[in-house]
């Protein structure tokens, strides 16, 4: 696997070896001790699997009491994936980073903990996977405003038209940039 460290260095984009011939594709996915190497000493606890159509954007979501870093993936389409710093310590601290991650380019994004996430479906559906270091915990999680307009993330919007959002990602229940709590 390939390890490269991007604009945000804390986050990762893996690209892993994939064998294919006629018969389909081989490729390693994880392995502990390279991503120690390449990522930091964390440990995954959870895992889940979204299934999302077209137009749909998730996030940018974190939680605060307990952190979670994520590594990402994309199992079917394509989508636009968002990490924003919210480490106030952090010399990247208000910037964000996005990668296209899809099911041709195999492509993994690390989000340590300390960044809120999002991502944006650009193909006609997307199942995007990811592994936790922290479990679920709905009392301390935050949306960032996915369009606040401080953060000016350049969303790759379908024909122009406005992401599908939960109520937890609309403007009436997401924080903006100045007022969501911070790390």
């Amino acid at each position: 696997m390939k390890y490269e460290k991007l604009a945000i260095p804390d986050v990762v984009l893996i690209t892993p070896q994939v064998f294919g011939d006629e018969r389909g594709f081989f490729m390693e996915t994880f392995h502990q001790s390279d991503f120690e190497q390449h990522c930091g000493n964390y440990q995954f606890v959870q895992d889940n699997h979204s299934k999302s159509k077209q137009g749909i954007l998730r996030g940018l979501h974190y939680q605060h009491a307990k952190p979670q870093g994520k590594l990402v993936r994309v199992t079917q389409g394509e989508v636009f994936d968002v990490a924003v710093d919210l480490r106030e310590q952090s010399p990247t601290f208000g910037q964000w980073i996005g990668e296209y991650l899809n099911s041709c380019n195999k492509k993994m994004l690390w989000v340590p903990p300390g960044f809120a996430h999002g991502f944006y479906v650009m193909s006609e559906e997307a199942e995007f996977q990811y592994k936790c270091t922290d479990y679920y915990h709905p009392g301390s999680e935050f949306s960032l405003l996915w369009s606040d307009e401080a953060l000016n993330i350049e969303w790759p919007l379908v024909n122009g038209k406005l992401p599908q959002l939960s109520v937890k990602d609309d403007k009436e229940c997401a924080f903006s940039w100045q007022h969501c709590p911070k790390f």
